[in-house]
């Protein structure tokens, strides 16, 4: 192996059903190592509720140079209700904005497409699914998240909470350059959702956005209001292409994608910046099924499609893993939170086995 064959990845499978989908994850990614001629380095780090047991911090210094020195960070999940109780700057979620903000992950990409095999998973009529093809764009970094001030004061039974949503033109600027970038490989529709009927911060959000359209005439632009966003995405979902939003509109949007498929358990994402990305599935920790081989490990899997085709540009490996899943689905196989789609329920480990089965006839062919 050459060194620039040598791929460091940094895993942290934090809590709940992290580690469960993880291990499926990277099974998925030493399936494919051979076949993209990568040597993976791959090194294990600590956050969240895990990182607060074993060190009392959700972010160890430690992981957090670890994922700087990757070329990858895959993640499983963070939180749960034994760490509910825990003062702000020590609940797990804190470890997960840490390392957002310590990597300068600005731009969040959250893929919703709608496999065959899954249309009758959804509440929503086939007909209205069916075709679905969708990128939310969220930007990471700003917005409420991260706004300062915020707090909670006042004497006992008088208290006030109060977040700051704010952010500055280059905040906008570099997410929305992303969303147009990506709509140009796509159809070329990008939708900038705010509430700039409202809020200030919305009304800079949409003038910024509409400026930066102007370097990208090829690609078609429109606003819309988060409500508004929110009823089309259940009416007409195949409406959208590239959506592009703010942190907190961006993380209630991109969870609606999981009705669209059927489960959020099947959506992956990527975080990104100027350094290394980091690829998490949307769903939670989910307390209620850790252990019992029940969690659902395709948007985990998708994330290392994801990072096949982001990281590595390797769009071929991605390909060839997103038709895994697909090929499985249609054998008639699925997770437990799929049966509507008429499929037999299988385990976490033997749904990754089959995919794992799949990919080693398929890259005969590569």
């Amino acid at each position: 192996m050459t060194e620039s064959s040598q791929k460091k990845i940094c895993i942290l499978a934090g809590d709940g059903i992290g580690p469960e989908v993880t291990r499926a994850a990277i099974a998925i990614l030493e399936s494919v190592a051979d076949t993209a001629g990568f040597d993976l380095q791959m090194s294990h780090g600590a956050i969240g509720g895990e990182a607060l047991d074993r060190f009392g911090v959700p972010l160890p210094d430690e992981t957090l140079q670890m994922c700087l020195t990757s070329d990858a960070i895959l993640l499983g999940a963070v939180g749960g209700p034994r760490w509910d109780s825990n003062p702000p700057e020590l609940r797990p979620e804190k470890g997960l904005l840490g390392v957002r903000k310590g990597l300068g992950l600005y731009g969040n990409l959250r893929p919703v497409r709608q496999m065959p095999a899954l249309l009758k998973c959804s509440t929503l009529k086939p007909e209205v699914v069916s075709g679905v093809d969708l990128v939310v764009v969220r930007e990471l970094t700003g917005g409420l998240y991260f706004g300062e001030p915020r707090g909670i004061s006042g004497a006992r039974g008088a208290e006030s909470g109060f977040n700051t949503m704010v952010y500055q033109r280059r905040e906008i600027d570099r997410i929305a350059r992303k969303a147009f970038e990506l709509a140009r490989i796509r159809r070329k529709r990008v939708t900038s959702v705010d509430k700039a009927n409202v809020l200030e911060v919305s009304r800079l959000w949409r003038q910024v956005v509409s400026e930066v359209h102007r370097d990208y005439p090829d690609v078609e632009l429109n606003h819309q209001y988060v409500d508004n966003c929110a009823m089309q995405m259940v009416l007409r979902p195949a409406q959208f292409d590239v959506i592009l939003t703010e942190n907190t509109f961006g993380d209630i949007l991109s969870d609606i994608g999981g009705v669209l498929t059927g489960s959020i358990g099947t959506l992956p994402s990527a975080s990104l910046g100027d350094g290394p990305a980091l690829y998490e599935p949307v769903h939670g920790s989910a307390p209620d099924i850790v252990g019992k081989n029940l969690a659902n490990p395709i948007g985990a899997i998708g994330c290392v499609a994801m990072m096949f085709e982001i990281t590595f540009g390797r769009a071929d490996i991605a390909r060839l893993i997103d038709k895994a899943v697909e090929q499985v689905l249609a054998d008639g196989y699925c997770t437990s939170d799929l049966t509507g789609s008429g499929g037999k329920p299988v385990g976490t480990t033997e749904f990754a086995s089959r995919v794992q089965d799949y990919l080693a006839s398929a890259v005969k062919g590569v």
